[in-house]
């Protein structure tokens, strides 16, 4: 993975570079300013993904991701802010954005949001979807056939493959063969890890 991630802050720019390399085994390349993001751009994208401060001088707002979009239509770009309230995230999304990610992630939640960015997903916290928006919900949910969303959300509750099976009247051998098929298309080593993202996406 190559990242662009740009922060005025210089000890988040180190921990959440530090996050990328370490846990995501990314390649991260750091700018101070959307200014000096928007000529790293040029001179070395593109990039799998390009992670833009809010409050950075330059951003103006959303402005500077509407420039930046328009400048570089086939570019992904994400929103990283601690303090934008919830309505900016989905208003990034309705410009173009394909996620939103809070300074308060955990790393392991950080990386899994970035990989299902670059994967083609929208990302945006449960918590961000709830007030609101609930079509970032779908983006990702539409990847699952009805059954393994009904199978996805078993594994949310903490359902065993037997209770899921009783609740959907089939066979847990049949169950077990959604779960793979969920775990294969999240990318996730393991049940647990395929719910984390999944709430962690918004899916209920």
């Amino acid at each position: 993975m190559r990242i662009l991630l740009a922060d005025d802050h210089g000890m988040v720019r180190e921990t959440i570079s530090a996050y990328l390399t370490t846990e995501g085994r990314a390649a991260v390349v750091a700018a101070s300013d959307y200014f000096e993001a928007m000529k790293t751009l040029e001179q070395k994208g593109p990039f799998d993904l390009v992670l833009l401060d809010f409050s950075m001088p330059g951003m103006n707002g959303l402005q500077g991701l509407t420039d930046a979009i328009q400048k570089h239509p086939d570019q992904a770009f994400a929103i990283v802010s601690g303090t934008a309230p919830n309505k900016i995230a989905h208003e990034a999304l309705e410009i173009g954005a394909i996620g939103f990610l809070p300074k308060t992630m955990g790393a392991k939640s950080l990386v899994n949001a970035v990989r299902f960015m670059i994967a083609g997903e929208t990302f945006v916290p449960a918590t961000v979807l709830a007030d609101g928006g609930a079509t970032e919900e779908s983006d990702f949910a539409k990847q699952f056939s009805q059954r393994e969303k009904q199978v996805l959300s078993g594994l949310c509750k903490g359902a065993s493959n037997k209770e899921i099976a009783r609740d959907l009247d089939l066979q847990e051998v049949t169950i077990k063969l959604h779960v793979r098929t969920v775990c294969k298309k999240l990318n996730a080593k393991n049940r647990t890890q395929a719910a984390l993202v999944a709430k962690e996406a918004g899916f209920e």
